[in-house]
């Protein structure tokens, strides 16, 4: 016995000293020189880019098919509605399958639906309902490939580098709104199928690059097990056992944001400024309109947004640093309410510019911040559904700020109607503000396991 022990107490002795000493670990290569992740980066870019100027062919598109208003709305108002019927689905997909497939599927469905525009139009054959059946399409796409994207960001980033990452992703969503509606005005000129061909050209770079550039497909489970069925093997509500395709898996990242202390009230306050931003838009347009400006002009004044969030990308990391993430968002919140009434002030469109790009400042930090909490709170196997739910979200206000503003038009002056929404924002900012969870969150340390 003991004979036994001294021989297995040599042996260590030997393999201990036989081992090669630890090595301190590299340090990760430079942002700018992971090529994975700039490669997803340009991907991303072209669609984006694609997506923001089909939104603004379209319209034009079915106004000289059919000269319905009616119409024109309708494609924007079918493709947010198709992302939003399919954003539950498209969360629970990314928590179950390869997430690479996904996206190559869905870059490859939108290249088809959108090259078939131009195909159609060049055969005589384009109808409104085909057009209509495109904006279906495309928002489908964007429910199942959106996730996805925002998943492969991080998949290829070291955890040090995920907030400079994002903020460059937030710099390449900003240029895409900036450049693509006035591309997508400049292309129509040049003929009606050329915003779509070009849309097509962005979606193919994209497709190539999901193609190319492989990252890791499969969440993470938590038990080891491959299964990616909620949170420490739940199905995201507490039970254990539950996979993705349990019933009501599909619904466990509502539940999760519901339950969340922070998250809850933080998605709270970002869909509350959203939907005040969206009514902001046509009662601005008509009061700019009504001073004067043309339709040019109330476009460079509406861009201020897009200026102010590309400048503000370079920013990220500084208000990080000043402030928690509750009181950033309480910040931008509040400054946004006396930015809706800019338009009534003097210097019309200038001043309009002004204040959208002083709120457009702290977008980038605000969609930083909650890809952050999300990424270091939400267990990988959940991190899909949490994601496609507060896009879901984010998304729903949209219409609803559009609907709201009409509205209001209908029954006040444009002046009021600005009045109503700034009031609004601010009666819903209260609450928020005087509790205590947004005003004492601070910033998580790392990345759960």
């Amino acid at each position: 016995m003991s004979t036994g022990t001294t021989t297995t107490s040599a042996r260590t002795s030997a393999a201990t000293s036989a081992a090669p000493e630890a090595h301190p670990a590299a340090p990760p290569v430079p942002l700018r020189r992971n090529w994975r992740f700039q490669a997803l980066w340009a991907g991303q870019a072209g669609s984006t880019l694609g997506l923001q100027i089909i939104d603004t062919a379209y319209p034009l598109l079915l106004l000289a098919l059919t000269g319905s208003s009616t119409l024109a709305a309708a494609f924007g108002a079918l493709q947010i509605g198709a992302s939003v019927l399919f954003g539950i689905h498209g969360g629970s997909v990314a928590d179950r399958y390869d997430r690479r497939r996904i996206l190559i599927v869905g870059d490859t469905t939108r290249l088809i639906a959108c090259a078939s525009v131009p195909l159609a139009m060049a055969l005589g054959r384009l109808t409104v309902t085909h057009s209509l059946l495109v904006a279906v399409v495309v928002g489908a796409t964007i429910a199942y490939t959106g996730p996805v994207r925002l998943l492969a960001v991080r998949s290829v980033v070291p955890p040090e580098q995920l907030r400079q990452a994002l903020a460059q992703d937030e710099a390449r969503m900003s240029g895409a709104g900036l450049i693509g509606p006035p591309l997508a005005g400049a292309l129509f000129g040049l003929g009606r199928a050329a915003p779509f061909v070009g849309t097509a050209l962005t979606s193919l770079l994209s497709l190539v690059v999901a193609v190319l550039v492989r990252f890791p497909g499969r969440p993470e489970s938590p038990s080891g097990t491959g299964e990616a069925d909620g949170t420490n093997g739940t199905d995201g509500t507490g039970r254990r056992g539950g996979t993705g395709s349990a019933k009501g898996a599909a619904l466990a990242g509502y539940r999760y944001l519901a339950g969340s202390a922070l998250l809850r009230p933080i998605l709270a306050v970002v869909l509350l400024s959203n939907l005040a931003g969206t009514a902001m838009l046509l009662p601005v347009m008509v009061v700019l309109r009504g001073q004067g400006t043309s339709d040019a002009g109330i476009g460079l004044a509406l861009a201020g947004e897009a200026v102010g969030a590309l400048a503000g990308a370079l920013l990220v990391r500084r208000l990080h640093r000043l402030a928690g993430p509750g009181a950033l968002l309480l910040a931008v919140s509040w400054l946004t309410a006396p930015v809706i009434l800019a338009p009534l002030l003097p210097g019309g469109p200038a001043t309009v510019f002004a204040g959208l790009f002083v709120v457009g400042l702290g977008v980038p930090t605000l969609r930083v911040m909650i890809d952050l909490l999300v990424f270091q709170q939400v267990p990988d196997a959940l991190r899909g559904r949490v994601i496609a739910a507060t896009m879901t979200m984010f998304t729903v206000g949209m219409p609803a700020g559009m609907v709201g503003s009409g509205l209001l038009l209908d029954h006040l002056s444009p002046a009021a109607a600005l009045g109503t929404v700034a009031a609004l924002l601010a009666a819903g900012l209260v609450p928020a503000t005087a509790g205590r969870t947004l005003r004492r969150a601070t910033w998580p340390e790392r990345t759960p396991a």
